[in-house]
């Protein structure tokens, strides 16, 4: 206690107990942060002697096993989900409204759309801070065992919302140190229909991915962990639900580098040769407007300043429209090309197009056609196509 008198003159004369009774600003601070100090504590379950016993055994051996707290499955590669990963539901709440409080990102290329926070590691929020801890600290060590892996105290931990046609294509998390990877969903209630789950890809000889062999439907506090291998393929399916956020913490935990095999060198693509049409093919084809020389003209430099163009309404109004037709009428044969972690799309068997599919074929394929190509960007992508010396003389 303080105690306060006012002198004769008015000043107030103030004098502290003995006794060392006096907190500094200092302590004080320090008592109100421990007052504010929020604990977090990962599944009781899993921490009992017998079921962390069976789920080191069962890992072990790459073998199933299933209970309440934790689902095991080697297939197609070693992966676990550990249901009410945390005890406490109003942890789990005031920990959601930390993480969506947090500056996004947006990232974006031809691999992956989402949005993702700075890395979680010297965040002060208290909810934010008691999940570092209880992931790091106890949970490193619990699995640790599990794994039989000397896993680091190395934080990497992040958060990531994927909303509405956001995805994370095909990829094996592969990195110098990275030894187990791991999701928390902090997500409403979801439904396949949704998207957003998690796909595991099975490989082949050369440890390429092949197809989808499961797909993990994110639930609200299950977290899921993998050991990052060679064979990790996995990816963020595209989320369908409109009003729905997949938000979820990610990160890696990381110990001694393991021998990886040789990358697979894959043999190129074949390519078609030009066919040979002359010039009255694209008459028949394309939009007169883009064959003026003037229209050529400003393509090209458009091209050259950015590198792309878009040209609207190429074909003309009536090819285009019985090109339309015969696709959607599903009369080619489709076959899926991969690897996934490569390309990922549905190619048509040439034998079973349709007549106007496969003039159109001829036109992409034609002589004619790539040199107007070359017109279009001034890149010699035919061997009549000019120079560019020859035309800067």
């Amino acid at each position: 206690k303080v105690h306060a008198e006012r002198t004769m003159s008015g000043r107030r004369r103030e004098s502290f107990p003995a006794g060392g009774e006096f907190s500094s600003p200092e302590e004080r601070g320090k008592k109100k942060r421990l007052k504010r100090e929020v604990l977090a504590e990962f599944s009781a379950a899993l921490k009992e002697p017998l079921l962390k016993e069976k789920v080191v055994d069962s890992w072990a051996r790459r073998k199933a096993f299933e209970h309440d707290a934790i689902v095991l499955d080697p297939v197609p590669f070693c992966h676990c989900v550990i249901s009410n990963f945390i005890q406490n539901e109003s942890f789990l709440e005031g920990l959601q409204k930390e993480l969506l409080s947090l500056d996004f990102h947006d990232k974006c290329n031809d691999l992956y759309k989402f949005k993702q926070s700075d890395d979680l590691q010297k965040r002060e929020e208290p909810h934010i801070t008691a999940l570092r801890k209880v992931l790091f600290d106890e949970f490193r060590v619990w699995l640790s065992d599990v794994a039989q892996v000397e896993l680091e105290p190395i934080i990497d931990l992040s958060c990531a919302k994927y909303e509405y046609t956001d995805a994370l294509l095909c990829h094996d998390d592969e990195l110098e140190g990275r030894r187990i990877a791991f999701i928390l969903y902090l997500v409403p209630s979801w439904e396949r229909s949704n998207g957003g789950t998690l796909d595991l890809f099975s490989t082949d000889d050369h440890f390429q991915p092949q197809q989808i062999i499961k797909s993990l439907v994110p639930v609200w506090n299950s977290l899921i962990f993998f050991e990052v291998s060679p064979v990790s393929f996995h990816q963020v399916a595209e989320v369908l639900s409109k009003d729905k956020c997949r938000l979820s913490v990610s990160g890696w935990f990381h110990g001694p580098s393991v021998a990886r095999p040789p990358r697979h060198v894959e043999l190129l693509l074949p390519r078609s040769p030009h066919i040979h049409f002359d010039h009255e093919i694209l008459y028949h084809w394309i939009n007169p407007v883009y064959l003026e020389v003037c229209s050529q003209s400003q393509i090209q430099e458009e091209f050259e300043d950015r590198s792309e163009i878009l040209l609207k309404d190429f074909l003309k109004g009536d090819k285009f429209q019985l090109v339309c037709e015969a696709l959607k009428k599903g009369e080619p044969k489709w076959n899926s090309r991969g690897p996934p972690n490569k390309r990922f799309y549905d190619k048509a068997e040439e034998e079973s197009l349709p007549p106007i599919l496969k003039e159109c074929m001829e036109l992409f394929r034609s002589e004619a056609f790539f040199l107007l190509l070359s017109n279009f960007t001034e890149l010699k992508l035919h061997f009549l196509a000019p120079e560019e010396e020859e035309e800067e003389e």
